[in-house]
């Protein structure tokens, strides 16, 4: 594609309204897994989610991801597997040579959509497209420098309002989203409570589940890996007997989609203050129940009473058990339909790129082409203007303003107190304050040239027109 073909695609997509927006997103994903992930991998499946879901929005992304990935946006690949999946791979080059990728090639991009975690964000002052990162967590809290260095330079979304930090500023909370229809809903399940976590850990309250399970008398079916072996060996191992405490170690994701629906309810009952829960939605878009620890993010997913219960103890949860028979299953259902689906969260990440164009615009459309602001500071003010063929700016002057024009590419003439001067690439002009003056492109490709302006007022209202072929003078 020529320069003048990116120019006019680029005016076009200006003269569009947001109401059919055109956005170019340049989408890094996770490479820790593919995107989807075959496997585990709560990052890259968000990612592949929203990625497909804009598409069908019509917008152009091109995705940042491993090269086994699966998408029907435009797919460009640094890692050739999941690191997660390839030991062989080492991480940090992988990482970065997938970022630089992206950076390299930010002029294609009107956003570049950042789901890596904090090292893109090194990156972003070397460019002019606008970055957001969805901050999928800290971890560990040790890089909260990193996003505090670029705070109010590039964008930050969280995936929930428990999940912000004080000493960041955020553009919005956009929850992450699952394909409802993915789940199946079952009104009539089994005797069984659930526990589920990609962990049995002290934080994920493995024996917190036993016990509750143990005071109500049900089944409970564990599912996750052993993350610390000291502490499954002390508090787990030890109550497992395949009849009334069953540990199913890790299952596929069809058999994780079975024990969800067929569950009387799950149990959650975090030691720690969790970013969001997908299992916890997961459940609900089953119909199941939740019970979980009043903390993190679980008052923004569970309505107390209504789709599960928030609790403080073992002793309130072993209570809402008895209570889960007045839940109805269907509500459960119709909230995740509602406030988790893939098209809302896809909506609000639209909302948030229009935010982002809107606070990051830079260019003004004229009948002639359009300008854009590279520099403004007290005195002075950079820019370039592009005129399109046959295009001509009004015959004007300024009165508080000087201005030196470096011509970048066309030819055209400059009109300068009656005189006229032809100007190619490499010329230049001066024009003091108050001095009458014009340029028209004469040839058959865009004229660009930068503009240097200099004085006390340096507002786009400082023009008087004398004449002018489009009807503004």
């Amino acid at each position: 594609m020529t320069d003048d073909q990116n120019n006019d695609n680029k005016l076009t997509r200006d003269m569009s309204s947001f109401g059919g927006i055109i956005i170019r997103i340049g989408m890094l994903s996770s490479i820790g897994s593919s995107t989807s992930p075959r496997k585990y991998g709560p990052w890259e499946s968000v990612v592949s989610l929203l990625t497909e879901g804009l598409v069908k929005k019509g917008i152009d992304v091109t995705l940042f991801a491993t090269a086994d990935s699966h998408t029907s946006a435009k797919l460009h690949a640094a890692c050739p597997k999941p690191y997660e999946e390839d030991k062989s791979i080492l991480t940090k080059v992988c990482k970065c040579l997938q970022i630089s990728e992206v950076f390299e090639r930010a002029n294609e991009f009107d956003i570049i959509h950042n789901h890596l975690d904090y090292i893109p964000l090194t990156y972003s002052a070397l460019v002019n497209t606008p970055v957001v990162t969805t901050i999928h967590g800290f971890s560990p809290s040790k890089i909260l420098p990193v996003y505090k260095k670029y705070n109010n330079k590039t964008f930050y979304v969280s995936i929930s309002n428990a999940d912000r930090c004080h000493e960041l500023d955020y553009i919005a909370t956009v929850r992450n989203g699952i394909d409802v229809e993915n789940f199946h809903f079952n009104d009539d399940p089994l005797d069984y409570l659930l526990f589920l976590s990609r962990t049995l850990h002290k934080d994920t309250g493995a024996n917190e589940a036993i016990q509750i399970a143990k005071k109500t008398g049900k089944k409970l079916r564990m599912v996750g890996f052993v993350a610390d072996k000291a502490y499954f060996e002390k508090e787990v191992q030890p109550h497992i007997d395949n009849e009334q405490i069953i540990y199913e170690k890790h299952v596929d994701p069809e058999s994780k989609k079975e024990l969800l629906s067929n569950a009387y309810a799950l149990l959650h009952m975090i030691n720690h203050d969790e970013v969001l829960g997908l299992d916890v939605v997961e459940a609900m878009a089953s119909g199941t129940p939740v019970i979980a620890m009043n903390r993190g993010s679980m008052p923004e997913l569970i309505r107390d009473g209504e789709t599960g219960f928030l609790v403080n103890s073992i002793d309130e949860a072993a209570e809402a058990v008895q209570k889960v028979a007045d839940i109805s299953r269907k509500k459960c259902r119709e909230s995740v339909e509602k406030r988790f689906s893939v098209d809302r969260m896809v909506a609000d990440y639209i909302k948030v790129y229009e935010t982002i164009i809107e606070k990051c615009k830079h260019e003004s459309v004229r009948p002639w082409g359009y300008y854009e602001v590279l520099l403004h500071m007290p005195g002075y003010k950079v820019k370039t203007l592009t005129i399109l063929p046959q295009g001509e700016i009004s015959l004007q002057r300024h009165s508080h303003r000087k201005e030196h024009w470096y011509i970048v590419n066309g030819k055209g003439i400059v009109t300068k107190n009656g005189s006229e001067i032809r100007v190619f690439a490499g010329n230049s002009v001066d024009l003091p304050v108050n001095e009458v003056h014009r340029i028209t492109n004469i040839g058959n490709e865009n004229l660009i040239f930068i503009e240097i302006a200099q004085g006390d007022y340096l507002g786009e209202d400082d023009i008087v027109r004398l004449e002018d072929k489009y009807g503004r003078a």
